[in-house]
């Protein structure tokens, strides 16, 4: 069935509208199977039950205008409050929820900029200095707010290399990052030394912790090496964590936190002109959804300690599970040193994107990843169950990527010469078949095998192409699908 283009007529029933809804559903992914490895932060069902029930009781409710609402803004603030002494505060540490990851890092980008207007009025072309690893929601604020983005090399272990940044600091930066952990490979940058150089030079540093905030801090009481990236570090000025991820809460639920009210500051927004009154709001949003709030609230207060203690030990219980058996498999490997559940799987020796087709093919959902290339896993607590069953196929796709088969045969002389094609062709028309793949790609979803087309999209010579490419996907998922 199409898409549905206008308004219906008629309204429709219920019963109805479930079933169709339940229907469409089916082709989703099956995140509570233990085959996602993304995406997705299960708790259980009785902490999924009262997520449910904590958003629905607030489900209308607006945290716009806290005045209206004072229960929100109580639990808001009492959220704000648990997380910040979970990470490092004493006392000082003010901040705000938001509706993501990339809401928070977008927050924090912006301060930064508005700091250095106030503070650094010379600099009329800010700039700010990231790693590699960094998440691609830095740039897309730097493109929002004029802040430019300047990328420094990893080390060898996928780290940020202090050295390369202290190189790229110039009188433009504003603001420095690292990631805790970096998302392509789990490792976690060496904040104290990052923070040191920000103070050394008078800049802000901004610590990305929005997949490992809620889970760091209890791996470290677990007794694993944790190094050190919150506020207890001097010199980290604000710092992000995704409650919907390891906090287990509803999405969309994050928080930014500034080490005082002092820098918040500049985060904040008033319009006292207007006829419609004074208007004025915390984040990038107008309208805020009281269940997240309530939701966020209620998971944390109902898990307390134990309950993040018990689910963390569970998960890095599955995580050197993993870890270890991959290092039983000949072929694949773990890259770099992740510190908790977050990492990547590489290989030399095989076409790592032909493992991930074939895990795909026995019913595994990864996620690919380039520059190199890998799969990547997030582990959460529903892989406990299904840890034996992902190893057994993951040395049964290892073994089959190694085999020649007239398919990857087929793709592998695909990459070859596209890539030779890019290179000899003049570029207007190596654009204009770049142009014509989208349209193909996009026309019915992802190909089932996707190993070629990673492989040609990660060494195209022209970045540039290929960002018109995915554009183009981007542009075609939201256009009404014709009927089939």
């Amino acid at each position: 069935m199409g898409a549905q283009i206008g308004l219906p007529r008629h309204g429709r029933s219920r019963e109805e509208l479930l079933q169709e809804m339940r229907a469409l559903r089916s082709s989703d992914v099956n995140w509570q199977d233990g085959r996602v490895f993304s995406l997705v932060f299960p708790a259980g069902g009785e902490a999924l039950q009262l997520l449910k029930d904590a958003y629905t009781l607030y489900f209308s409710e607006n945290a716009l205008n806290p005045t209206a609402f004072p229960s929100l803004r109580r639990m808001e603030t009492e959220v704000i409050a648990m997380s910040a002494t979970l990470l490092g505060s004493q006392g000082q540490v003010v901040g705000n929820m938001t509706s993501g990851g990339t809401e928070s890092i977008l927050m924090a980008v912006k301060t930064a900029r508005d700091w250095a207007r106030a503070e650094r009025p010379d600099i009329t072309a800010p700039e700010m200095v990231l790693p590699r690893s960094a998440h691609p929601a830095f740039d897309k604020a730097g493109h929002y707010f004029g802040v430019r983005a300047v990328h420094t090399p990893l080390t060898p272990d996928f780290q940020a290399d202090v050295a390369a940044i202290r190189q790229a600091i110039t009188p433009n930066t504003i603001l420095l990052i690292g990631s805790a952990p970096s998302y392509p490979q789990g490792v976690v940058d060496p904040i104290p030394e990052l923070a040191a150089l920000a103070q050394e030079h008078g800049l802000l540093c901004h610590v990305d912790a929005c997949v490992g905030g809620f889970m760091l801090p209890f791996v470290r009481r677990l007794g694993y090496p944790v190094p050190e990236f919150d506020f207890a570090v001097p010199g980290v000025t604000s710092l992000s964590a995704d409650l919907h991820k390891y906090g287990y809460a509803a999405k969309g639920a994050s928080l930014i936190l500034y080490r005082d009210a002092a820098l918040r500051r500049h985060q904040l927004f008033a319009y006292t002109d207007w006829p419609g009154g004074i208007y004025a709001s915390p984040t990038m949003g107008g309208t805020r959804p009281g269940g997240a709030i309530a939701a966020a609230w209620a998971i944390m207060n109902y898990l307390g300690e134990e309950g993040y203690l018990k689910l963390a030990g569970e998960v890095m219980a599955v995580t050197r599970q993993i870890q270890d058996g991959v290092a039983a498999i000949a072929g694949i490997e773990v890259l770099g040193r992740p510190v908790m559940s977050v990492m990547a799987l590489g290989s030399s020796k095989v076409n790592v994107y032909e493992v991930g087709d074939e895990m795909g093919l026995r019913g595994w959902h990864l996620d690919r990843q380039q520059f190199p290339p890998s799969l990547h896993l997030t582990i959460n607590p529903a892989h406990v169950r299904q840890t034996d069953a992902f190893l057994h196929d993951l040395q049964a796709a290892v073994r089959a990527a190694r085999r020649l088969s007239p398919q990857r045969l087929v793709g592998s002389a695909a990459v070859r010469a596209a890539n030779l094609a890019s290179r000899a062709l003049p570029a207007p028309l190596v654009s204009r078949l770049m142009a014509g793949a989208s349209t193909r790609l996009g026309g019915d979803g992802l190909p089932g095998r996707s190993a070629p087309m990673y492989g040609m999209m990660g060494t195209l010579p022209n970045r540039g192409d290929l960002r018109e490419l995915v554009l183009d996907l981007v542009e075609q998922f939201t256009r009404p699908q014709e009927e089939g």
